[in-house]
């Protein structure tokens, strides 16, 4: 009797345990373009949900580019429209830089496929519970733009809120 009680209680924490909704640590998610050439078209969305619990938390929001070195700017200019939970969403125009002045690739690289991690917002809030929506909309003179190959969203958990300092 004693060792079915143990065995019960177990299950029980185990899945009282897996109801818990998770914290958010780091979020990312990368989608494709399609044909490698980035159609105003073609605006990828991103959705990331916010638990009570993540509130405490600065982060840091990053846009994850990929493309060919045969890309022939030097950035890449997006329209980031975010929409906080039960808000309107809100555009913001953010210039990637993915070149220095001599042209070499800020990214890191393998072959011909460059990868860039460029910071958006240091020590961002998201103070509310629920889910978060940003959309990626290229901005550049050029319709299509091409040999972008992918585009992400990567939201690092940067230390706790505490009268903004970061506590990491």
């Amino acid at each position: 009797m004693n060792r079915l009680c143990r065995i019960i209680m177990v299950a029980g924490l185990l899945f009282t345990a897996a109801c818990q909704p998770l914290k958010m640590d780091t979020y990312e998610r990368n989608l494709d373009i399609p044909g490698h050439e980035w159609s105003y078209a073609y605006k990828p969305v991103f959705e990331v949900t916010v638990q009570p619990q993540d509130t405490a938390y600065l982060y840091n929001i990053y846009v994850n580019v990929r493309h060919k070195d045969s890309y022939p700017f030097s950035n890449i200019w997006l329209q980031v429209h975010t929409q906080f939970p039960g808000e309107k969403p809100v555009a913001q125009r953010v210039e990637l830089p993915l070149a220095d002045n001599t042209g070499r690739w800020l990214g890191s690289g393998l072959d011909d496929i460059y990868e860039h991690k460029i910071p958006i917002q240091q020590k961002a809030i998201l103070n509310k519970p629920g889910t978060y929506k940003f959309t990626f909309e290229q901005n550049m003179r050029q319709n299509p733009l091409p040999d972008i190959m992918n585009v992400g969203l990567r939201i690092e958990k940067a230390g706790l809120r505490n009268n903004e300092k970061v506590i990491p």
